[in-house]
């Protein structure tokens, strides 16, 4: 449908016919990553103009999840993963094995087409971050994110999140 196509184009936008037809015809990935990591690179990268880590999350939550910034709204209700039957989820953290696999099985060469990871020291670096920001946090806080990321802690496999406990 590229008469109708531009850069911001939703799928919304599209009558039920035409969305069957492209949800049929594209290979479907979906990249996620811990909601909670999530908000730690939000906050690093400046969204938001809170001077600590403890008064962004606030900000997040008085938000709600209606009103939530795309950069930090929960993934289930950006990318529909009970709707939209997906070929490929990719977990942030092993991106070189799962775009290896994934690579692999569209029959494209590995080794020339993927950038060098450093999904290890990555990880390191997260664990690390996120206790030094979760400790930031008032018990009241961790309940309500834990709450407002329920359901994409119940379906994604975050299991070393520290909103999962």
């Amino acid at each position: 449908y590229p008469w109708r196509r531009r850069p911001e184009t939703q799928l919304s936008e599209f009558n039920l016919t035409e969305i069957e037809a492209m949800l049929g015809a594209y290979t479907k990935v979906l990249f996620v990553r811990d909601p909670f990591q999530r908000l730690i690179s939000m906050f690093m990268q400046g969204m938001g103009s809170s001077p600590s880590f403890s008064s962004f999350v606030q900000d997040v939550l008085d938000s709600g999840q209606h009103k939530a910034s795309m950069a930090w709204k929960p993934l289930v209700s950006l990318c529909q993963p009970c709707l939209v039957q997906y070929d490929y989820v990719v977990m942030f953290g092993f991106l070189r094995q799962e775009l290896g696999h994934l690579l692999r099985q569209a029959g494209l060469p590995v080794d020339s087409l993927l950038p060098e990871f450093t999904d290890t020291q990555v990880q390191w670096t997260y664990s690390w971050l996120s206790e030094q920001m979760f400790s930031e946090l008032s018990l009241q806080q961790k309940k309500q994110l834990s709450h407002f990321y329920r359901w994409d802690l119940a379906a994604f496999p975050f299991s070393s999140s520290f909103l999962s406990d």
